[in-house]
């Protein structure tokens, strides 16, 4: 597979482990080569969140790492890649790679990403947020990362959560320059003008 089809996917412990999840569910659809990473926290939040144990999510993935395994491939620059996405991302782990204290292969890769200039989209998912936060997002924009809240678009109309999510998460591959067909395009209001 093409260098431009693989994908870094981290899933920290934030509330949201669907689009983790969703995002996975997509890649395989669309043939994009994923590299699957997710924290300890995460693991718990995906029990609580979607039923399933994280070894669901695994199976959905084409390699994955543990957390601790900071020697693996995903780990260094030269692993050829199209990026970086953590679906969903905690304040803790946006503070780690902000900082580059990467305490782990999540925020590890993160952090090649940034280096290899690399595109890295996080996916936030904390409200509300203090200046800190704040300081640290804005450092993170400025050294390339992409922040992307996964905040659902309503020009759509959805009528599920699953749109909402799947609408997000094709927003977000659009953001990596993959062709998908999951985010409604916005075609324009048409007044009387």
């Amino acid at each position: 597979m093409s260098n431009n089809r693989k994908l870094i996917i981290g899933i920290s412990g934030a509330s949201g482990a669907i689009y983790g999840k969703r995002l996975l569910e997509a890649c395989l659809d669309l043939d994009i080569d994923t590299h699957l990473v997710i924290s300890r926290a995460a693991e718990i939040t995906i029990l609580h969140e979607t039923g399933e144990p994280a070894s669901k999510l695994r199976e959905l993935a084409t390699e994955t790492y543990k957390s601790a395994d900071i020697g693996a491939a995903i780990a260094s620059g030269s692993f050829q890649n199209a990026g970086m996405v953590i679906a969903p991302c905690s304040v803790r782990t946006m503070s780690e790679i902000a900082t580059g204290t990467t305490s782990s292969l999540l925020t590890r890769a993160a952090d090649v990403a940034l280096k290899e200039r690399r595109k890295l989209v996080l996916m936030l998912r904390e409200t509300p947020l203090h200046s800190g936060h704040l300081r640290n997002l804005a450092n993170l924009s400025d050294m390339g990362a992409i922040i992307a809240p996964p905040v659902p678009a309503f020009y759509t109309h959805p009528k599920s959560i699953d749109e909402m999510v799947t609408h997000t998460v094709g927003r977000v591959l659009d953001l990596l320059q993959f062709e998908n067909n999951l985010a409604e395009r916005w075609a324009g209001l048409k007044t009387d003008r």
